[in-house]
């Protein structure tokens, strides 16, 4: 991959209700980033726990 790629980020709408902006925005101030960080920061961890279970051969079947 080239290198410029790695560093290149997607932009995507995303709309949450209000109760759950405002638990990610405590969860961000607690872990001093933002509430965009803070999604970000979640999605890559559930994508590198997916990537191991899937690894793994723990993944269930639905």
């Amino acid at each position: 991959m080239i290198e410029k790629e790695k560093n290149t980020k997607k932009q995507i709408p995303l709309r949450v209700s209000e109760s759950l902006y405002v638990e990610l925005e405590r969860w961000a101030n607690d872990e001093f980033r933002s509430v965009n960080g803070q999604i970000e920061y979640l999605l890559t961890e559930c994508v590198k726990r997916r990537r191991r279970v899937d690894r793994d051969g723990e993944r269930e079947t639905h």
